[in-house]
Parts: structure tokens; sequence; C-alpha cells
């Protein structure tokens, strides 16, 4: 019998040879030609800077932007456009360009009326004047408005259940019940889908009357049979139509998951994967949001990572530079050699049994880069197909 590598060899070794399936499957064979750092860029999905955005993009070979008011704001659509064309041709993998276009008090591009004439208005006001129809209308207005602009993802829709107007939620939500919402998620993902653009349902496991955790902790203590019943239907809905995309709050669920907010739990993760058979692509809310700082100081989401079964965590709670950024990436590279490694060796790491979980690469604030999304599993935004994210761990390395 051949002797295991040595871990010098394991790590030296950036690329692997494709299988006769990863031959027949682009995307897998894609994965398999890629170098390590190839592969762990993919993993970012971040805060568009003010500055060298297309060189971040080429460096760190990253997976997607996202952009926020500030790069919409004053732009004539030509100017986005060129914007998200830049940010295209820097990338060798197609880049997902995002951002949060939910209508009402929510709208990036929309704000800007140099790009159009009115924002999007807000589901409510929509539901109340026309229904679902005037709900798909603006699905498929809102979708074709984003693409013109270059934009592939839109962080929509928000599929939380809310109907108290004094909930944080409740003025991005259609403010109706359950089963109300349900059927809005469904038609929006629709429309999306037929137009071609990157939909995420959010916030799961359901926002309902919790706190804003942009500013602080928030602890959910319904019972798991109120989710069952009403917040995970939205989300039901969402996923049976055909959303690519999931993305998890910073909300503490005492039913599912006492010590840890959703976004950094296993066991909410696995409900998501198991109960609701979710196998597309998990995103954890915006990492920097105060909600998370007990978590992700010195060192703790790192240990969590581990626990979770994949590579690696935040180091720093604050990137201030282009240098940080690439050090955090190195970072990235370092733990997904190490459990490179691991796996040659054939040692046996005990992990969850989840391996598609979420999990935060690392909180983000300052000039450059503000916000990062994790998404575990490799994105290829290659007709906004991402691969099957519950895979072995060498697929994700």
């Amino acid at each position: 019998d051949e002797a295991p590598p040595s871990g010098a060899q394991a790590m030296d070794s950036t690329r692997e040879e494709a299988s006769p399936a990863e031959e027949q499957d682009p995307i897998a064979a894609q994965i398999a030609a890629m170098t390590v750092e190839e592969k762990v860029g993919q993993l970012f999905f971040v805060r568009c800077p003010e500055e060298n955005a297309a060189e971040d993009v080429a460096q760190y070979h990253l997976g997607g932007m996202i952009l926020f008011g500030r790069d919409f704001k004053g732009k004539t659509y030509a100017q986005v456009r060129a914007l998200t064309e830049e940010l295209q041709q820097s990338a060798d993998i197609p880049l997902l360009i995002g951002a949060d276009e939910e209508g009402g008090t929510v709208v990036r591009a929309s704000a800007n009326p140099h790009l159009r004439a009115d924002k999007f208005p807000a589901p409510q006001a929509l539901y109340a004047a026309g229904g679902l129809s005037a709900l798909r209308g603006d699905a498929a207005e809102k979708s074709s408005f984003l693409l013109g602009l270059g934009v592939n993802v839109n962080f929509a829709p928000v599929c939380d259940v809310s109907t108290d107007p004094g909930d944080y939620i409740y003025p991005r939500t259609l403010g109706a019940p359950a089963e109300e919402t349900a059927e809005y998620v469904s038609a929006v993902v629709e429309e999306m889908n037929r137009a071609g653009i990157g939909g995420v349902l959010k916030h799961f496991p359901g926002y309902g009357n919790n706190l804003n955790t942009h500013t602080g902790i928030s602890l959910d203590e319904r019972p798991y049979e109120s989710f069952m019943e009403s917040d995970f239907l939205p989300f039901k809905a969402g996923i049976r139509a055909g959303a690519p995309a999931v993305l998890v709050s910073h909300n503490i669920v005492a039913c599912m998951d006492e010590a840890y907010p959703a976004s950094l739990s296993a066991p909410v993760h696995e409900i998501l994967r198991a109960e609701l058979g979710f196998e597309g692509v998990i995103l954890t809310d915006d990492l920097a949001m105060d909600a998370l700082k007990e978590y992700t100081a010195g060192g703790a989401a790192a240990v969590l990572a581990l626990l979770l079964g994949v590579c690696l965590r935040t180091l720093t709670a604050a990137l201030q530079s282009r240098d940080a950024l690439g050090r955090n990436i190195c970072v990235g590279i370092f733990a997904a050699l190490f459990l490179q490694t691991v796996i040659n060796l054939g040692m046996n790491l005990q992990v969850l049994p989840v391996i598609g979980v979420t999990l935060p690469f690392f909180s983000a604030g300052g000039s450059s880069v503000v916000m990062m999304y994790f998404c575990v599993g490799l994105v290829l935004s290659v007709g906004l197909q991402a691969r099957r994210s519950r895979v072995d761990a060498v697929a994700i390395l």
C-alpha cells in the first residue's frame, strides 16, 4: 500500500484530478480545475468598496459583490452599467452582483431618481391595491430593472410573517397571515425565476416580533409549533417555487438553539436542510451587526466554524483596508489547506453531520469592506446555478 502523502505534499496540491462524474458535470469539473485560492475567494459575497472594486474581484477571485445605496446614488444608468460591467470583466467566473431591492423602505437602486422616476412600492401597498397580480407585475418589472443595471441577484423577497404594525420587521413584510404570505413568496419567486434573476428568501427561520439585530441581540422565545404552523410556511413555498438561496437571521431562537444566533447555529441549519428540504445556497445576514459581536470576538467564530465541519471563521471584527481583506482570505486558504491535508492523510474529524451549513467567514466594517455574506458550498454563478452545498469537504474546499 502506498503511504499517505505528507502534510507538505498535501498542502502543495492545489488542484485535483477530475473524476469521471466530474467530467460529465461542468460545474463539478470547473470546481476540480480551480486552485484553493480560487475556491476560497468564491465563498465571499462582499460589499462593493468605494475604490479598487474590480481589482479586488480579480485579486481575490471573489464570488460576488453587493451594491448598496451609495453605489447607485447620483449615478446615471450608463454609470451603473459601467460599474457592473467592469466588475464582471474582472472575474474569471461570472460574478454574482446583488442588491436589496425589496420595495418600500428598502430600495437601493430605485431610490435614485436618475434610474427610476419612483421608488418601487412596498409589498403591502401593492397587495392592497391589486393583490397577487400587482405583486407579480412588480416582481417582473423589478427584475428587469435590476438586470438592466447588471445586478443579477436581488436579496428579496422578505418571507417573514408579521401582522402587527409595532413589529420591527412589519413595514418590510406583506403584513398578512402565513398562508397569504406564502402565496406572495411563491408568486414572486416564480416571476424572478422567469426573469432569470437570483432571489433570496429572508430572514429564516422567521423574524416574528423580534428586535432589530442591527443594534443588539434578539431572543425569540416562541414555541417550535409557532414556526411549524406559521413562520416556515412562506419559506416552504419559496423553496417549492425554486428559490436558489435562503438568508438566515441573527435572532437567537430558543426552541431551536439557546446558545447561538440562528446564523451560527447548526440545529437551525439542520432544520432548513432536513425538515424544509432546502438544497440551495445558505447565506448569513450581515455579519457586522451588533447581534454577533459577542460571538465573533476573540476568534470564537473560527472555533464555531470548525465545529460546523467547514474551514474557518473571522479573526477580526473590523476590516479597514484591502490588505485586511487579503489577510483574511489568506487565513481562509490556510484553513482550507489544513482540512484538505487532514482528509488526504485519512484522519477522522468528528464534525457535525450537516456539511452544507452556513458559516460566517468574517465580519467587516470600515470604509473599504463593510459587510460580507458567506455561503457554504462553492457559489458558481454560471447561469445563476449553485452547486448543491451538501457535499463532502474536499468538494467544498
